[in-house]
């Protein structure tokens, strides 16, 4: 087991140097403070280590203290120090939660082993919280964030951490990172889950009716407006507003947007009554929007005010070890939509997905790894080519795309059902004439299908 970090607090120079000094050279990392307000700062939930102070301190005391660390984590052990301790002293710090307590004079010997025994519980404590949080995340509802590499874990500890803070959020990320994904997964887990997820993509709906899209109206508001009409903002309220592609919202929609965003109120387009909003906003975009706005592109204060949160999506190249797991997992989604058998995925398949730079990061991967289960058994699992055929097959038309398709589905049959022409008839619905006529078009032979 790797040695955990230690803080060690003392307010005596001469005591602390050379309690550090015996944890050091027992092995452990150690990192000293002479008053606890100064150790406070370093404690976090992820702490990996043990905390040990002193009692008897000036400003605040080693049971204050000890009290400060439990409400960061209550699981943390703290071992406390004490030149007068007597039994109340003991009583009190155990009761108050402590881990352990040393008396001075201690031996090296006895600080190692408090020490070890205080550090293998802080280990399971957070191999438990790990585990949990994997199960949560296997049993939660709605979306999962997949993949084991460091970024990818620090986000959804992120997500899980701001799910339920009342603050807005930017998402960033290139495009098809996933970044919709984030957003419904912070909305699940949040206690807004049973109302409205809104989305919509502020890019794509025309200037003039992104106002009435977002706001709403009241009938008469402008030409054409026949009825009231309930927009975006008020759909979602007591849920999630998912505003994708932000970058791309006009200029003269920002400035009512801002104002809602601070107000928390809105008005529909012809109506004076303010609407009281309680709602989170997420926002999304591919472009710096620092950037943007410094070129005014981008109203700088609407960038302030929603970057309160901000959540970086890594793209799928700098996540590689991840691109073995996410495919898979693709695939078998795929698989179990058509109904078909999980295809093999052999060690070149890999090795072209780990030498790709996916360019349309995760939205890529998804749409190589569908090709992959409806089209990977007439290009022979060969995925260096399937790729190549994919890339053919967008410039076809739509008729030749359902063809190349449907003589994939048949081959897949065929193949599943050794070349028994009655199965495949009842696999696939089709009457033997059909079956027939097919067979011909795509130029197969049933009996090479048999065994």
């Amino acid at each position: 087991m790797i040695a955990p970090n230690i803080i060690l607090v003392d307010d005596e120079k001469a005591v602390r140097d050379s309690t550090a000094q015996s944890l050091m050279l027992a092995g452990y990392e150690v990192e000293t403070f002479s008053s606890a307000a100064e150790a406070l700062h370093k404690i976090t939930l992820e702490f990996e280590g043990v905390i040990i102070s002193d009692i008897r301190m000036p400003e605040m005391d080693g049971l204050e203290f000890l009290q400060r660390v439990l409400k960061i984590d209550r699981d943390l052990p703290v071992i406390l120090i004490s030149g007068h301790a007597d039994v109340a002293t003991a009583v009190a710090a155990i009761r108050k939660g402590g881990y352990d307590l040393l008396e001075k004079p201690f031996s090296s010997t006895q600080l190692v082993e408090v020490v070890k025994r205080a550090g293998e519980k802080r280990r399971l404590t957070l191999e438990n919280r790990a585990l949990k949080e994997a199960l949560e995340n296997q049993t939660r509802p709605g979306p999962r964030i997949i993949g084991q590499t460091p970024s990818i874990m620090n986000l959804r500890k992120m997500i899980t951490r701001i799910a339920n803070v009342n603050a807005d959020v930017l998402v960033m990320g290139e495009t098809g990172t996933g970044k919709e994904l984030v957003a419904r997964s912070i909305h699940e887990q949040s206690l807004r889950r049973d109302h409205n997820y809104v989305a919509i993509n502020c890019a794509a709906i025309p200037a003039s009716l992104l106002d009435s899209e977002l706001f709403g109206h009241e009938a008469g508001a402008f030409t054409g407006a026949q009825g009231k009409r309930i927009g975006k903002f008020e759909h979602a309220n007591g849920g999630t507003l998912f505003l994708d592609e932000i970058e791309g919202m006009p200029l003269l929609t920002q400035a009512p947007l801002l104002r809602v965003l601070q107000e928390r109120k809105i008005e529909r387009l012809g109506s004076n009554k303010l609407i009281p909003l309680d709602i989170r906003v997420i926002a999304a975009t591919k472009v710096d929007l620092k950037g943007a706005a410094e070129r005014a592109e981008f109203r700088q204060d609407l960038y302030y005010r929603l970057n309160v949160v901000t959540l970086e999506i890594p793209p799928l190249r700098a996540r590689r070890e991840d691109i073995p797991l996410l495919f898979q997992h693709f695939v078998l989604i795929a698989a179990a939509r058509c109904e078909t058998e999980v295809p093999p995925l052999n060690s070149q398949a890999l090795h072209v997905l780990m030498g790709h730079d996916w360019p349309g990061n995760i939205r890529e991967l998804r749409n190589i790894a569908e090709r992959y289960v409806l089209l990977g058994e007439a290009y022979n699992f060969d995925l260096a080519v399937l790729m190549n055929a994919g890339d053919k097959l967008e410039g076809l038309s739509l008729t030749e795309q359902v063809a190349c398709f449907e003589k994939t589905l048949l081959v897949q049959a065929l193949n599943h059902h050794q070349g028994n022409t009655r199965a495949v008839m009842e696999a696939l619905d089709l009457p033997r004439k059909t079956l027939t006529d097919k067979l011909k078009k795509y130029g197969l032979d049933r009996e090479q299908f048999r065994e």
